[in-house]
């Protein structure tokens, strides 16, 4: 029997429109490329687990945002959705990634589908994994934390609550059946983080500006019913944040695409459902990347 001997995983550092990004990649770079953008409060190494899976038949890029993991931005800069869009955006042309297909997550979606909606013809394909794009799929208690504002008095205590160790765990924990399955190395870790000088600064910077993203939403169902990509939805139906409603959504855009709800699993289904998440999504890039020959 052969021994299976798992992904080497390479990360590196590049300069891209002022911030040095930290990213980690694995699989042969002639491959089909798959770009994996993070939510909050995570980074690139929540998908470690993943490039050990599809290393070796995918390039896979994971970028830390400004602001996240062990990406360096300089002082001054400013956090809001478009600015993370922005570093991506020149984060991709710094690598010279012009086709790619996206794994969104959470933070990931606002991300990534400003991303698609500035360069349509470099999407290949789509994987979204309980990340929002509708109304119908927040919470009451998503609304009712993007309808904070800064000005509120107590608003900002209250958005800062999400950020200590406690509600790091609340997200990892809400809605998983068995918290067995979650490794608790995944929440210190993005905690460890999230206590970085500035870092809770530039959290609740963002949090405020959450609010763009839902004014989006129309832009991007439109692209979506334009540009029909490819497309893979995976949903942990416990998520506290992003109900079902709005992984069932995607089908009113991209009736083609495929779903796959979870029942058992919260917000973070990755880190907790590998092994059910994986066939899908090797389904999916199998097919969606067929014609994307190596170069």
């Amino acid at each position: 029997m052969n021994e299976v001997l798992p992904v080497r995983h390479r990360h590196a550092t590049v300069e891209a429109d002022g911030v040095r990004v930290f990213y980690r990649e694995a699989g042969p770079a002639d491959a089909p490329v798959l770009l994996l953008l993070h939510g909050f409060p995570s980074g690139s190494h929540q998908f470690r687990r993943l490039m050990d899976v599809l290393g070796d038949r995918y390039r896979l890029i994971a970028p830390d945002y400004p602001g996240f993991g062990r990406t360096e931005a300089p002082a001054g800069f400013t956090y809001t959705f478009d600015r993370l869009a922005d570093v991506t955006e020149a984060f991709t042309d710094a690598l010279g990634l012009d086709r790619y297909a996206l794994y969104v997550f959470d933070f990931g979606a606002p991300v990534g589908l400003r991303l698609a909606t500035r360069r349509p013809d470099r999407v290949t394909g789509l994987i979204v994994q309980n990340g929002n794009a509708y109304e119908e799929g927040l919470s009451a208690g998503a609304r009712e934390f993007i309808a904070r504002r800064r000005e509120v008095p107590g608003d900002e205590e209250a958005v800062r609550d999400l950020f200590t160790l406690g509600g790091t765990r609340f997200q990892y924990e809400a809605g998983l059946a068995d918290p067995t399955r979650l490794d608790p190395a995944a929440p210190a870790l993005d905690q460890y983080f999230l206590d970085l000088p500035g870092r809770a600064d530039a959290q609740a910077d963002l949090a405020f500006d959450y609010r763009s993203n839902v004014e989006l939403y129309p832009t991007w169902q439109a692209w979506l019913r334009e540009h029909r990509p490819p497309a893979l939805v995976l949903w942990g139906v416990g998520d506290p944040f992003f109900t079902a409603a709005g992984a069932k959504a995607y089908l009113r855009d991209l009736p083609e695409a495929e779903l796959h709800l979870f029942e058992d699993a919260g917000h973070f289904a990755l880190e907790t459902h590998l092994p059910e998440l994986t066939p899908p999504i090797e389904a999916f890039l199998a097919k969606a990347l067929a014609g994307e020959a190596r170069s």
